[in-house]
C-alpha cells in the first residue's frame, strides 16, 4: 500500500472515530441500547417481525389480504407509539440526516455520490 492509500485510510478510520463521537451517534446508541433492554419492546418487536414476515410469504403466494395489510400496520404503528421506540427512531433520523450532510461534504469534491452510486458508472446526472 502506498503511503497515500495508507493516508486516505487513516483519515477514513478517523472520520469513522469522529462520527462515532457525534452527539447524533452517541444519541442513536443511547436510544437502541433501552429499546434493546425494554421487555415490552422486544415483544412488540418480535409480534411485528412475525406479523411481518406472514404477510411477506402471503403476498408472495398471493394470499395476501387487506386485513392481513391492517394487521401489519397496527402492530408497527403500536410498536412505534412506544416511547423508547419513538425516540429511538427520533434519534435514528437525527443520525441519517448527519450522515447525508456528510455523505454531501465527502462526494462533492470528487463528483460521486457514494450514498447512491459507488459502483455505479458513467450515470446521466
Amino acid at each position: 500500500m502506498s503511503d497515500e492509500e495508507t493516508s486516505v485510510e487513516e483519515m477514513a478510520t478517523e472520520l469513522g472515530e469522529a462520527i462515532a463521537d457525534t452527539p447524533e451517534y452517541q444519541q442513536f446508541e443511547e436510544t437502541k441500547a433501552e429499546v434493546e433492554a425494554n421487555e415490552e419492546a422486544q415483544e412488540k418487536i418480535k409480534k411485528f417481525e412475525r406479523l411481518r414476515q406472514e404477510f411477506m410469504l402471503a403476498r408472495q403466494t398471493g394470499e395476501a389480504t387487506q386485513e392481513d395489510v391492517t394487521k401489519v400496520q397496527e402492530a408497527q404503528e403500536d410498536l412505534h407509539s412506544l416511547p423508547v421506540m419513538s425516540d429511538y427512531l427520533a434519534a435514528q433520523d437525527e443520525l441519517s440526516a448527519r450522515l447525508e450532510d456528510l455523505n454531501r461534504a465527502i462526494s462533492a469534491p470528487i463528483a460521486v455520490d457514494f450514498g447512491q452510486q459507488a459502483g455505479g458508472c458513467c450515470q446521466d446526472e
